[in-house]
């Protein structure tokens, strides 16, 4: 049997409202990597019914070294990294398809998200264009160990792919304050542990900046409410992730 040509992987917890669509979306592949943290719900059953293999893990290492684990275990030759809510359009599969055909040339893909807020497509502000980096050579790439905010590194020239990746993020506003609070202890823990200092005067200078930035400088305002709202929920967002810097730095043992 042939060694596949592209991978996919995911990384999945409690998905099973979201797996089928994004693993139907990516039909297109050879294999389909899911690395799952022991749902609760049928994830893993979904993805397997899908044609998916699925690895289970008890332990949360954070994003980055969960996708690693993913990225380890595919055997295609390029690989593809999406998330549970995010759906491949049929003119990004195709572009993805003619990339991976090639010979030479780029060892990874820049693919353009278009992410949905509480039902709306957001087209301006800090989220759109959104570059992600996501289609990679197996060999000449991997995941940086961040906690959040994961990246792919990758040995080589890069490019980006025509088509949209469709981010299906934070469906309702609980959703995203979950998230929100999810993603911003994370992110403080790490900050923190790097010795980065927080504290009140800057998580309001951040926060006022963040806002600014996303409303102002990259127009958020287009959006209308759903821009306002974004712009807010980013803002808020760096707010806490600053304050949560300070708290934790406070536990932190003193250096002598």
């Amino acid at each position: 049997m042939p060694a596949p040509h592209l991978s996919v992987i995911v990384i999945t917890k409690n998905e099973a409202a979201r797996i089928d669509a994004c693993l139907a979306s990516v039909a297109f592949a050879d294999e389909w990597i899911v690395v799952d943290s022991e749902s609760g719900d049928d994830t893993a059953e979904r993805a397997r019914r899908a044609g998916a293999q699925v690895f289970s893990f008890p332990d949360w290492p954070g994003f980055g070294a969960q996708k690693q684990r993913a990225l380890d275990r595919a055997a295609g030759r390029w690989v593809l990294a999406i998330d549970a809510d995010e759906r491949v359009t049929p003119e990004l599969a195709a572009s993805i398809q003619r990339a991976v055909a090639g010979e030479g040339g780029p060892v990874a893909y820049e693919l353009s998200r278009l992410s949905r807020f509480d039902g709306r497509w957001i087209r301006h502000g800090d989220w759109y264009p959104d570059r992600v980096l996501r289609l990679f050579r197996r060999d000449k790439a991997r995941f940086s160990a961040d906690r959040v905010h994961e990246r792919v590194i990758a040995d080589g020239p890069t490019a980006r792919l025509d088509g949209e990746l469709l981010h299906e993020t934070m469906p309702t506003l609980d959703d995203a304050l979950a998230k929100m609070n999810r993603y911003s202890t994370e992110s403080a823990a790490e900050r923190a542990a790097r010795g980065q200092r927080g504290g009140l005067a800057a998580a309001i200078g951040h926060a006022a900046w963040a806002f600014l930035r996303g409303y102002v400088v990259k127009r958020g305002f287009l959006d209308g409410a759903a821009g306002l709202a974004v712009a807010a929920y980013v803002a808020e967002g760096t707010f806490w992730r600053y304050l949560k810097i300070a708290e934790l730095a406070r536990r932190l043992p003193t250096k002598h």
